[in-house]
């Protein structure tokens, strides 16, 4: 059964976790489908980012393999048992077994969907996180403080650089001018970066842990589409600029930024990405 992101986000976006605020954005960027999925189900919290096979898997209209192993994960997360990292590995064994359901040929990294994953759940007092790829969670304090507590992975950040210093021609993209580098970096998912794609050694590159809740403010769970654009891919991401932008105007403060600063480059050259707009997903949880 396939779902659509609409259908899978009403099915698991309940009530608001224990005595908190959440804000959310969950916004599709400019390609034809949204492969973001956000979970919000009790004390259970979650944002996961889904990549498509770099090939063509012959799907049904309306679903790609980024979509359909975001829905797993988040999926997998709402109605697990055990914790978070067992939540996580059962995610992505699933994702590996609807692949192989799908296909009978042999999958190389780059023929793999998968999905970043960034989720919390919180109790009285702490709360547990899981995370992989790059959807982030940043925990706001009193103090004005923050910590972030998943580091990006930043593996596009060559493949970006190459792309803000090509000679393009006119009307080529970015992914028909780089293909070769796009898909020899997705041959390293699981190798030096992680992100939930069926592999055993996805396993190897979650982050986890458990946090107390005393003197935080709010936790933020977002993916890449939120992320601040830069003109230089290396440069270290001055994450302070996101969570000031938080203090001053919540979750849509920092989409406003950021959709803005978008929209003064068409061509994706200034600030080097992907595609015009990137889908987002975002939760803000505020004490």
């Amino acid at each position: 059964m396939y779902l659509s992101t609409e259908q899978l986000n009403s099915s698991i976006h309940h009530q608001k976790p224990l005595s908190c605020s959440v804000e959310t954005i969950m916004e599709q960027g400019s390609a034809d489908l949204n492969e973001d999925v956000l979970l919000q189900d009790g004390n259970m919290l979650g944002v996961f980012d889904g990549a498509t096979s770099l090939y063509d898997d012959n799907l049904p209209a309306g679903v790609t393999g980024g979509l359909l192993a975001a829905q797993i994960a988040a999926e997998s997360f709402r109605s697990g048992a055990g914790s978070l990292v067992d939540r996580a590995q059962a995610a992505n064994t699933r994702i590996g077994a609807k692949q192989q359901s799908l296909t009978a040929e042999k999958r190389g990294n780059s023929r793999l969907w998968s999905t970043s994953a960034a989720v919390v759940q919180i109790e009285d007092g702490y709360f547990d996180y899981c995370q992989t790829g790059d959807s982030l969670i940043i925990a706001v304090r009193d103090d004005g403080s923050f910590s972030l507590l998943t580091p990006d992975s930043a593996h596009d950040c060559e493949t970006l650089s190459l792309w803000k210093d090509a000679d393009v021609p006119a009307g080529v993209t970015i992914h028909e001018l780089l293909s070769e580098q796009i898909r020899a970096v997705r041959a390293t998912m699981n190798i030096s970066y992680g992100s939930l794609n069926g592999e055993p050694e996805a396993m190897h590159f979650l982050r986890h842990g458990r946090e107390s809740l005393d003197g935080v403010r709010a936790l933020l769970l977002f993916t890449d589409g939120l992320f601040l654009p830069k003109e230089d891919p290396h440069q270290h991401t001055d994450w302070s600029r996101l969570v000031d932008l938080f203090h001053e105007g919540g979750l849509h403060a920092i989409h406003d930024r950021v959709r803005a600063q978008e929209r003064t480059d068409p061509g994706c050259r200034r600030y080097p990405r992907f595609k015009m707009h990137d889908d987002i997903a975002a939760i803000a949880v505020t004490f």
